[in-house]
């Protein structure tokens, strides 16, 4: 039963921290363009001019 007295703030400030991280994420613009990474790997831009495809 002690050891509940340690665990729960734990469990608290652990889901404190990722709802911040969450947040922080989410106002800094990371989920503005979900598109564009899958569309950029599939891009040939790495190449060079001479392989690039026609």
């Amino acid at each position: 039963m002690d050891v509940l007295v340690f665990l729960i703030p734990v469990a608290l400030a652990l889901g404190f921290l990722g709802l911040a991280a969450f947040m922080w994420s989410l106002r800094s613009g990371q989920y503005e363009d979900l598109d564009g990474a899958g569309w950029r790997i599939l891009s040939d831009d790495d190449l060079p001019d001479d392989k690039r495809p026609k």
